[in-house]
């Protein structure tokens, strides 16, 4: 999904709020769920797609909130109800994203699982595997320091 097709997607599941928003609230929004979660533009999988339009979604309700916190009128109860209403709509999508990342630890952290775990490093012993002859200390025998995936 490109920054455009982010854009198209955010103003169909805003629909009526897409008045009091301006394409550049939008960017902003993306560019925010962008630093939140650490990913980039464009994107080919799934959960980072679901996570940054969830965090552009919540940026955009920040927006509001902020622009009727403007407006807000202890007197007027339509205007306190809507700055409250978002105001919980960004607590909840807050708490969803942090138990998403704890979920999801190793995409959200752009490692594999064997890079968290450390490096491995070989006991330094090696044997030909044909004909098990002993080559710990012949001279291009090096140690192995770099982990993959398959040690």
């Amino acid at each position: 999904m490109t920054s455009d097709e982010m854009i198209t997607q955010l103003q169909a599941e805003v629909k009526g709020l897409t008045s009091s928003l301006v394409t550049a609230d939008y960017t902003n929004a993306i560019a925010a769920a962008e630093r939140d979660t650490g990913w980039d533009l464009p994107q080919t999988a799934d959960l980072k797609i679901t996570w940054l339009l969830s965090r552009a979604k919540r940026h955009l309700f920040a927006f509001l909130m902020t622009e009727s916190a403007a407006k807000f009128k202890f007197e007027d109860i339509n205007l306190q109800q809507r700055f409250e209403h978002y105001r919980l709509m960004i607590q909840d999508m807050d708490k969803e994203f942090k138990e998403a990342q704890e979920e999801y630890a190793f995409e959200f952290a752009g490692v594999s699982a064997y890079q968290i775990a450390g490096t491995k490093i070989d006991s330094g012993f090696s044997y030909e595997a044909q004909t098990g002859r002993e080559t710990t200390y012949d001279k291009n025998n090096a140690v192995i320091i770099t982990p993959n995936e398959n040690s």
